[in-house]
């Protein structure tokens, strides 16, 4: 059984830094793109970034590029998303998910698995 799941969002002040973290279990993790994709509210979930499966190739969408950084360790089985600079129009539920598709697999549908979810609220 594939699991994932998130942590470490939190409340933060524009400017703040947050560090989230998804463990993943159920598969070898290492042969999988992971992503990191957020939702706001009566928005779709949107791409946020991704990373292939030895963590040399990263992908980001254009608004969170040198803000946020995604990487993974692989004998911890986790994927991590360390998010500085936060404005509020950052403020979603973010999501962690499994590709078998590509590392530029920008579409939700292209993802098999998800986390539930951690909330990141920026205050202005």
């Amino acid at each position: 059984q594939v699991l994932l799941g998130e942590s470490g969002g939190g409340l933060v002040q524009a400017g703040g830094s947050l560090r989230l973290s998804c463990g993943a279990a159920g598969f070898t993790f290492s042969r999988y793109t992971m992503g990191w994709f957020r939702q706001a509210p009566g928005k779709e979930r949107e791409f946020v970034a991704s990373i292939n499966g030895i963590g040399l190739s990263t992908y980001y969408t254009d608004s969170v590029k040198g803000r946020f950084t995604i990487s993974r360790d692989n004998a911890k089985r986790t994927l991590y998303l360390q998010m500085n600079n936060l404005k509020p129009d950052d403020t979603a539920v973010y999501y962690c998910g499994r590709t078998p598709g590509t590392l530029t697999a920008v579409a939700a549908s292209g993802y098999d698995y998800w986390g539930q979810g951690t909330q990141v609220t920026v205050s202005s």
